[in-house]
């Protein structure tokens, strides 16, 4: 294995250990923990940064395998899920935007299934790696604001993480339209 493989199962590694902490934050409670807060935030950090490190290390030393190709993607969207299913829980997500983003990730899914029968693996776009970063700026801010603001600072932080939200649903599901669009004659070839 690669090292920009092993950077990627490093981020699948991360995923249960980020939930444990965001679990543990309970923002918007009066069980609020800042630091479990701040430790979920540079967890979270962390694992993106690993995105970005096994891309580039990927293209710059030609260690492109399908393996990443698939697994890559994968791992994002299970660190951004379950980021954004507890941002749900602590209100400053709306269950709307977490159906949009799943639903982006199962259409796509299921056009990487119709792919592979056909021996094609399909690469994230630009778009679909402008939805990422967009998604996972927005987790960080939240989880290093929530930890960081004071009491009376609460009410921004959420109002300012339901805007990213939105954001990151509308930039998610254009994301998911432009992929099936551009990958519509897959559908086609399918039996």
């Amino acid at each position: 294995m690669n090292l920009p493989n092993k950077l990627t199962m490093m981020r699948v590694v991360l995923v249960p250990v980020f939930m444990v902490f965001a679990a543990l934050a309970k923002y918007g409670t009066v069980d609020f923990n800042a630091t479990f807060s701040l430790v979920a935030g540079i967890i979270f950090t962390v694992a993106s940064i690993t995105d970005f490190l096994d891309g580039y290390i990927a293209r710059k030393n030609h260690l492109v395998t399908d393996f990443g190709k698939f697994m890559d993607p994968l791992a994002d969207k299970c660190l951004t899920t379950a980021a954004f299913i507890y941002m749900v829980v602590d209100g400053v997500c709306s269950p709307i935007v977490l159906a949009v983003i799943l639903f982006r990730e199962f259409a796509v899914a299921g056009v990487r299934m119709i792919a592979a029968e056909t021996g094609t693996v399909i690469a994230a776009n630009m778009w679909g790696k402008v939805k990422t970063v967009l998604q996972m700026l927005t987790i960080i801010f939240y989880y290093f604001a929530a930890a960081l603001a004071g009491p009376t600072d609460v009410g921004v932080v959420s109002l300012v993480t339901v805007v990213l939200c939105w954001l990151c649903g509308a930039a998610t599901l254009l994301s998911g339209c432009i992929y099936l669009w551009q990958n519509r004659q897959l559908f086609m070839q399918a039996k």
